[in-house]
């Protein structure tokens, strides 16, 4: 879980993140997903936020049952595929999901 001052202290990734639902015309609840698996898991040095921004935008989509593809998430937040590709599953089980076996 995540404290109101780290909604603060990250305004602009979770604008980043907002544009980047309404580009792959995400539903609330996705965006709300994706919104809180970023801010419980913001990593310390700032190179590393795109890609933990864009495996939240995967996994919140993929939670909510909107699922869009890595590489269109990817896309989204302007980082490689196989950067979601490493980082989602840990997201999700870090934050208590278990992730698919597929």
């Amino acid at each position: 879980m995540y404290r109101a001052r780290d909604r603060i202290d990250n305004e602009e990734w979770v604008a980043r993140l907002t544009r980047a639902a309404d580009s792959l015309e995400l539903g609330a609840e996705a965006r709300s997903n994706a919104v809180d698996l970023f801010l419980s898991n913001v990593p310390d040095e700032e190179r590393s936020k795109p890609a933990v921004a864009a495996a939240s935008l995967y996994a919140g989509a993929l939670i909510a049952g909107d699922e869009r593809s890595q590489g269109a998430a990817a896309a989204a937040m302007d980082v490689t595929r196989l950067s979601v590709q490493q980082r989602w599953k840990a997201l999700l089980e870090e934050s208590g999901f278990r992730a698919p076996e597929w």
